[in-house]
């Protein structure tokens, strides 16, 4: 398994990476599209709309199961990956490049205490 050590990590399994322009990038990790197995819908609807540091901002569901999304940081939601909502398969062959789920303007505090570096979340995903 994958575990840049660029990205920090949620232990709700998304992982985000802050731009030079001040967003965030939000996605799932390899550990988790692998738990959730063949991805058929991504369902975010929260552009525009700011959350908290846990909330649920969408939903993953795979052939099995739908899991909940969590908002790594807070902020508002700027826009979903186009691709996805054509190809949700995204999230499974590239989870941490053309898979990204969300894009995110971060409130000024972000509040990030702990998110997980890649070592971090390997350890806690027994990887």
């Amino acid at each position: 398994m994958n575990f840049p050590a660029e990205l920090s990590y949620t232990q709700d399994h998304e992982w985000i990476r802050m731009e030079a322009d001040g967003t965030a990038v939000v996605g799932i990790t390899d550990f988790a599209q692998h738990e959730l197995g063949d991805i058929v819908y991504v369902d975010v609807s929260s552009a525009g709309q700011s959350f908290s540091k846990g909330e649920v901002f969408g939903s993953v569901e795979a052939v099995k199961t739908v899991s909940d999304l969590f908002l790594p940081i807070d902020g508002e939601v700027l826009e979903l990956n186009p691709a996805i909502e054509k190809s949700p398969e995204l999230l499974n062959s590239d989870p941490y490049g053309e898979g990204w789920i969300i894009r995110l303007k971060p409130t000024d505090s972000g509040n990030k205490d702990g998110l997980l570096t890649a070592e971090a979340y390997q350890e806690l995903v027994g990887a």
